[in-house]
């Protein structure tokens, strides 16, 4: 009995580390935050706001759109490119 019993423990450990091994290469090469060569999509950045609401700022080809994904629907918060601070300029000059 206890030889079955250790068994099947040795073999439910390698499953479980598998699945690890797994989740780890899938988030490291899966949804990946930059652009790869010849494709135009891309998923910058994703935040969750509470457990039914995620904000999703997403690449598409050199513009970005900011979504609020949500179960009553998705909404489209921002939407442009990449947008440079401008210098401050002193009072009184143009």
């Amino acid at each position: 009995m206890w030889p079955d019993l250790v068994r099947a423990g040795f073999a439910l450990g390698i499953v479980i580390l598998l699945i690890l091994i797994l989740g780890a290469v899938l988030r490291r090469f899966g949804q990946g935050g930059t652009l790869r060569a010849g494709k135009r999509l891309a998923i910058v950045e994703s935040l969750a706001i509470d457990p039914r609401r995620r904000l999703v700022l997403v690449r598409r080809d050199e513009e970005e759109h900011l979504l609020l994904l949500g179960p009553g629907g998705d909404l489209v918060v921002g939407s442009g490119g990449r947008e440079q601070p401008q210098p401050a300029t002193p009072p009184g000059e143009p």
